[in-house]
């Protein structure tokens, strides 16, 4: 066996273990010498343990999330842990932090160690994309404040402050993205949505239930109207529910996203990515049908083109076939002429009867023939852009 020595790295980390397991195989009693040795073995092992592996302890909310799913538990079932319902899910979207209370009952309750419960977020901005700060910094995420006065971990921190825990939520939202999509610029653009949506006051809060199938289909009849994009926003505004229009970030490639962290304003993220009426159109509507099916959640990120259609999560397929629904009733659908000919004329027929934008309807019909060549002319052609960039020059909506 080799000599026992201080654990300094990984490599010294494996052959402990390695010399723990033979000696435990042999079962020595205590007081032997090979007693002692296994017992000196496994405090080096957890002193190496608590050092090397400390960063990678998951956050409070994660732990909390991750018990609840392995128990299949819902947030009103952390009531008796941590009080009202308004009182788990401030917990849960991280806008309140746990007291001792809170921490002792989720610990002995739920089997949580009390080590993960009562730690602080560590976050290292230092690790983060410099690329990605400077872009952040180009489009007016810092105010006037510059990264040539500042570190980036100044610049990130006094940008996400209380909002912190949004860099580490992305771990438990709910994504229909690329795999290949940037989580931090994520997280930096949820915080920008969510800064500009303070920046709007709302006449009444939203009352859960409001948004559903009728709701958007008469707010779907709007895009007929030559500002009809404004209008949408407009009319959400009135109805307690706030429309952000925030280009995607590099190494991203959302449509959209809907933010429910706050009950009573839920906030829905467009970044025009693609300069499409009907690709606004359904991205809106995706995002309303989140709020109508989903509303217990927190966010979900959502590339709505160019998805693979395999391995998305039910409640995407749930938030398409309402949103579908909404722009084009399947017993229409199942009926037009559009249909078995999707000629101009057959999309125009179509659009009239429901009283919505043509670009819309071709738009879905390409989507549910899969046969994204046709009708490119009048999808092409409707832009959306142009209502909301105030400066026509200006790069980024």
């Amino acid at each position: 066996m080799s000599k026992i020595k201080i654990i300094k790295n990984q490599e010294d980390y494996q052959e402990a273990l390695k010399m723990t397991e033979e000696l435990m195989a042999c079962d020595p009693n205590p007081d032997s010498a090979e007693g002692e040795q296994l017992n000196l073995l496994v405090t080096l092992i957890k002193d190496y343990e608590k050092s090397a592996f400390e960063k990678s302890l998951p956050t409070p909310i994660e732990a909390i999330k991750f018990r609840m799913e392995q128990e299949d538990l819902k947030p009103v079932d952390l009531i008796p842990f941590i009080g009202s319902r308004s009182r788990v899910s401030e917990i849960l979207s991280g806008k309140r932090q746990l007291t001792i209370d809170m921490i002792r009952t989720l610990s002995n309750g739920l089997g949580i160690p009390a080590e993960v419960l009562i730690q602080k977020p560590n976050i290292d901005y230092e690790a983060w994309d410099n690329r990605l700060v400077l872009e952040m910094e180009k489009r007016g995420y810092f105010g006037d404040v510059s990264i040539k006065e500042n570190t980036k971990s100044e610049l990130l921190k006094s940008f996400f402050g209380k909002q912190s825990q949004f860099v580490a939520m992305h771990r438990k939202s709910h994504y229909r993205t690329s795999p290949l999509t940037e989580k931090h610029a994520l997280s930096a653009w949820t915080v920008r949505v969510i800064r500009k949506a303070e920046q709007i006051k709302v006449s009444k809060k939203y009352k859960q239930g409001l948004v559903d199938l009728n709701f958007m289909q008469d707010l779907a009849k709007l895009s007929i109207k030559e500002n009809g994009p404004l209008l949408a926003q407009e009319h959400l505004k009135n109805s307690g529910i706030i429309l952000i229009i925030e280009s995607h970030l590099p190494k991203t490639y959302l449509d959209g996203g809907v933010i429910l962290t706050n009950k009573n304003k839920p906030i829905i993220g467009s970044t025009l990515r693609y300069d499409r009426l009907d690709n606004f159109w359904f991205t809106l509507m995706h995002e309303l049908a989140h709020i109508a099916l989903h509303f217990d959640q927190d966010i979900f990120y959502d590339e709505i083109e160019n998805t693979k259609e395999v391995n998305i999560d039910t409640r995407e397929q749930e938030a398409d076939a309402l949103a579908g629904e909404a722009l084009l009733p399947s017993a229409k659908w199942e009926v037009s002429p559009a249909r078995l000919i999707p000629s101009p004329m057959a999309v125009n027929s179509l659009a009239n009867e429901l009283g919505v934008h043509k670009a819309v309807i071709a738009g879905q019909i390409r989507h549910r023939t899969k046969k994204y060549n046709y009708l490119s002319k009048i999808v092409n052609n409707e832009k959306v852009r142009k209502y909301f960039l105030k400066d026509k020059n200006k790069k980024h909506a």
